[in-house]
């Protein structure tokens, strides 16, 4: 990443760490007095907290530049996407900074998720970076379903962004000649989000289920059969346009670096993989008796942060060099991420309190039905995982329960008869708030990390990739929805 562009992001850093200081003077007691857990994951439930309405602008201006820019004002977009995520991050930090009563708060939570995010996803990034797997067999329709179901399962072991930094590169290697843009839009709908639902593992909402109280191994034996119906679905509808795609050009040099249906180069890569992995269960809250890091070393957040940074970059430095090489690594998909996603965790901070308020309030008026699509809905535009936590939280106030006892969550998982409705109980409720923030993460680009992040490695790559308006109108829209209808009329039409 160049100097400027490091110099840019930190920027971006020290605009929230202004508007937090603006007013942190005056709440610094009670913010200390906060546990982190309480910062992240407490509803805005009392109405003076909330912003302006107006507020939301800038993340719609955001949204709308992300589908616009690459279209019709390419060049402007190319070198100016930073400042625009910058500017618009920052209209919001300093209106929390100055004029929000407690909006240190927000703006804390906000950074922190940040620097979580971009720690795991960038690290992640860089380890696969060194992994080089050659696949000798030719892409056709039967080895891409089969390697798009073993990334899908994959997906549940390393997580969504782990499995889909590993695959990209393989899965575009051997359709070289033949790929279209659908193929990296199933290898999105897939792996970077459908795939990652089985266990809390595999999607951040789920992982946040578990740490409030939720059995690590209950979305897997309530949703096994709705991932499975619809991972052979979308397998079979990308085998019918792959069979039509036809077998394209093969490459002259195809299968020239290996002699084995699959070979890995860069091999003890895969020992730093499996220690940021690690380090995501560092935690009490994961692993009962587990000392806290955090009181520790007298820090009230970042050690794991720390841990994924430093082996990012111990892997950048000790990489296979050929592995590297062979998949053309480079950080300017990282580095767009990074900007981007700055610029869309700040703006949406106003839009995620508005929604959060409004489900709380409202709860005992939605329906299963409502809160699947509701949640959905949101999870396709916005952080699926504080729309999973908000909705948790409405759901349970439904039945008269607290989302901040993990003993509560546990009940409300185990099944509460509904004051309301005496055929449904809380677990359906919470299956299909859990459903809808995984897997409409797929709708667009920004639903998932690993999706802009799949869409820049193949742009990289030079695969013609669809613009953010073609990928929701050619496909989200036709092939996603349906299945969604499927889902909702056959499990969740309450």
């Amino acid at each position: 990443m160049k100097d400027t562009s490091l110099r840019a992001l930190l920027l971006c850093v020290i605009v929230f760490m202004a508007g937090i200081g603006c007013s942190g003077v005056l709440h610094a007691a009670e913010t200390a007095s906060l546990s982190h857990a309480a910062v992240t994951h407490a509803p805005a439930t009392a109405h003076h907290l909330l912003p302006p309405v107006w507020m939301v602008i800038p993340f719609c201006v955001l949204l709308a530049m992300i589908a616009t820019g690459p279209l019709f004002y390419h060049h402007f977009w190319e070198h100016h996407y930073p400042k625009v995520a910058v500017g618009l991050g920052t209209v919001v930090a300093l209106y929390y900074g100055f004029l929000m009563d407690h909006g240190t708060h927000a703006l804390l939570h906000t950074l922190e998720e940040y620097i979580s995010f971009i720690a795991l996803i960038s690290s992640l990034f860089i380890v696969s970076g060194g992994i080089l797997i050659k696949i000798g067999t030719r892409g056709r329709p039967a080895v891409n379903g089969a390697l798009l179901f073993v990334g899908a399962l994959l997906a549940d072991v390393i997580g969504t962004t782990g499995a889909s930094m590993l695959l990209i590169r393989p899965f575009m290697r051997i359709n070289e000649g033949r790929i279209k843009p659908f193929h990296i839009v199933f290898f999105i709908f897939l792996v970077s989000n459908i795939g990652g639902g089985l266990t809390p593992i595999g999607d951040p909402p789920l992982f946040l289920g578990f740490l409030k109280g939720v059995p690590f191994f209950w979305i897997l034996s309530e949703i096994w059969y709705i991932w499975l119906m619809t991972i052979v679905v979308l397998i079979g509808v990308f085998m019918i346009f792959d069979a039509l795609a036809g077998k394209g050009t093969v490459p002259d040099d195809f299968g020239s670096d290996t002699d084995k249906k699959l070979a890995i180069q860069g091999s003890r890569s895969f020992i730093f993989l499996a220690v940021i992995i690690v380090s995501v269960f560092l935690d009490p809250a994961v692993i009962s008796g587990f000392p806290s890091l955090q009181k520790m070393f007298h820090v009230p957040f970042g050690i794991r942060e720390v841990i994924m940074f430093t082996v990012g970059f111990v892997a950048f430095k000790t990489a296979d060099k050929d592995a590297m090489k062979g998949n053309e690594f480079n950080f300017e998909p990282i580095k767009e991420v990074a900007f981007l996603f700055i610029g869309i965790f700040a703006t949406m901070i106003p839009a995620l309190e508005l929604i959060g308020a409004y489900a709380q309030s409202h709860a005992t008026e939605f329906s299963v039905s409502r809160f699947y699509w509701l949640t959905g809905a949101l999870s396709g535009v916005l952080d699926n995982a504080p729309t999973y936590l908000n909705f948790l939280a409405g759901s349970m106030g439904k039945f008269g329960s607290d989302i901040g006892s993990v003993e509560a969550v546990r009940t409300f998982a185990d099944g509460i008869p509904s004051p309301v409705a005496a055929d449904v109980t809380s677990d359906v409720y919470l299956l299909a708030i859990s459903v809808a923030s995984v897997f409409f993460g797929a709708m667009t680009y920004i639903g998932n990390a690993p999706n802009f992040m799949v869409k820049n490695i193949a742009e990289q790559a030079d695969v013609d990739v669809p613009s953010f308006v073609e990928y929701v109108y050619k496909y989200s829209l036709p092939i996603l929805v349906p299945v969604f209808v499927v889902i909702w009329w056959v499990f969740f039409n309450y």
